[in-house]
């Protein structure tokens, strides 16, 4: 057995006293079982959590009001506090509307840039991408040398996406749908010429004066037919989506209309087929033209669940029965599954591995690749662990 890593050993030993999650119901044949970390907190509606780029046992929490939360544990005690509190910015009324993403430069600690998508009222219901840095290596963020980079009108209340992360080029890729209602009445997952719809990719560090460059791969750079910020469209809302650590691929949920949910790999230029398709499936129409369209890797009806959450490829040591399994869940039924990622041409089937009552927001992995899973209506995060044999 090898020794742990030292970040292993601090998660161990001090961030997380361990509690079992009495409202996991693990099927006969799985290998997991979820652990209660910071039991002594709750938070209020939490959407993301991220482990600091600087220190392995600092965290951040993401609440969908517009309050992140810097959560420390030290000599055997979690505390938090307040890292930024943006609510007097934050429009959050709508179900889907609020504080919805984070992201840290990928040369954070040089220059300590962090990144916040939400939606504001501005004096519509618009969705927000903005730069802020952290005078102090992570304690707090200035909240009031805020640079808006990017602004999206948002025709209805739902279908937000909001999601942000660096990829491993260094670039900043963010979430947006169809711009909400139902059945995309104004057409934008098939029409490049808007961000609704989307998965994009940016330049954030070099704009040529510009809030933000544009990579000069990304499909339209320099040509016609659709926005040069555009990585991949065809999207319903994209809820929340990972890079696997260890190939670089791009694994995203998105959220299905009312009878199919999807998970994707996504490519350069690729079409994922809303409002033509949901899931694998024409929409609204018993045949249907699929060429050019990306099929999802997997799929579940509405029997299963009515909103999919993205998760990550699993990379950890904690549940070996996991390693390389894109671990995934539904936001109504509390339902977890893994699917084996393979190659994103060839991934495994998925199957079941928990049955929770959770409301489920959101995924997170550390730096081990150990996932974690948040409760959006609890306020509770727990970690994924191996079950003890019966």
């Amino acid at each position: 057995m090898k020794p742990l890593t030292l970040a292993a050993t601090v998660l161990a030993l001090l961030a997380f006293s361990q509690v079992p999650a009495a409202c996991a119901q693990t099927p006969e044949d799985s290998p997991v079982t979820l652990d209660r970390v910071f039991p002594e907190l709750k938070f209020e509606r939490p959407v993301a959590l991220i482990q600091s780029p600087t220190a392995d046992a600092t965290w951040y929490v993401v609440e969908q009001r517009g309050v992140v939360w810097r959560v420390e544990a030290s000599r055997g005690k979690t505390d938090k506090t307040v890292f930024a509190d943006i609510r007097g910015r934050v429009e959050d009324g709508p179900n889907e509307a609020g504080l919805l993403g984070m992201a840290f430069h990928p040369n954070f600690a040089r220059n300590g840039e962090v990144f916040l998508s939400y939606t504001t009222d501005a004096p519509g219901l618009t969705s927000r991408i903005a730069r802020y840095r952290s005078p102090d290596a992570g304690t707090t963020l200035d909240v009031g040398g805020e640079e808006v980079l990017l602004e999206l009108e948002q025709p209805f209340g739902n279908h937000n996406g909001g999601h942000i992360a660096f990829g491993p080029d260094g670039y900043l890729y963010a979430g947006f749908g169809d711009g909400g209602a139902g059945g995309d009445p104004h057409g934008n997952g098939q029409d490049p010429m808007t961000l609704l719809g989307t998965i994009l990719r940016l330049d954030i560090d070099d704009g040529n004066g510009e809030s933000y460059g544009i990579p000069p791969d990304n499909p339209f750079a320099g040509k016609s037919g659709g926005r040069p910020e555009i990585h991949a469209w065809g999207l319903r809302n994209p809820w929340r989506f990972a890079f696997d650590p260890e190939t670089g691929a791009l694994w995203a949920a998105d959220v299905g209309q009312n009878q199919w949910e999807e998970v994707d790999v996504i490519r350069r230029a690729g079409n994922y087929g809303w409002n033509i398709r949901e899931g694998a499936h024409c929409y609204r129409a018993g045949d249907c033209a699929t060429d050019g369209l990306i099929d999802p890797v997997a799929e579940y009806s509405h029997r299963d669940g009515c909103s999919i959450t993205g998760g990550h490829v699993y990379r950890g040591k904690t549940v070996p029965a996991l390693d390389g399994h894109y671990v995934y869940g539904d936001y109504c039924s509390g339902r977890i599954w893994a699917m084996p990622a393979g190659t994103p041409d060839r991934p495994g089937a998925p199957r079941l591995i928990l049955d929770t009552d959770l409301a489920i927001s959101s995924f997170a992995q550390d730096r081990e690749g150990e996932v974690y899973v948040i409760d959006h209506d609890d306020g509770a995060i727990y970690r994924l662990a191996m079950r003890e044999p019966s």
